[in-house]
């Protein structure tokens, strides 16, 4: 069988939104074939498939909602992490 899955992630030092980096990446079979990062505001792509998404999602409506998951979903949960994880320690 094949399989395909997406894992989004929020990596940072502080609560600070510069210090947060959001990914995105999509997997097919343990293959990463592509990736969105904040930091890099875009997508890339790693594979034959990979690239031409990265290029039409560049230029469409992908992009523009990616680049605010890192405002609306790891901004807003920031303190939920860390509370949670400091809690536990």
């Amino acid at each position: 069988g094949f399989l395909h899955y997406v894992v989004s992630d929020c990596e940072f030092n502080s609560s600070k939104l510069n210090d947060i980096e959001y990914t995105e990446s999509y997997y097919y079979n343990k293959l990463e074939i592509i990736r969105f990062s904040s930091s890099v505001g875009k997508y890339v792509g790693y594979t034959e498939h990979g690239i031409k998404n990265a290029e039409r999602w560049n230029n469409g409506p992908e992009v523009i909602t990616s680049r605010g998951e890192r405002e609306r979903y790891c901004f807003r949960n920031v303190g939920v992490f860390t509370e949670s994880a400091l809690t536990k320690s």
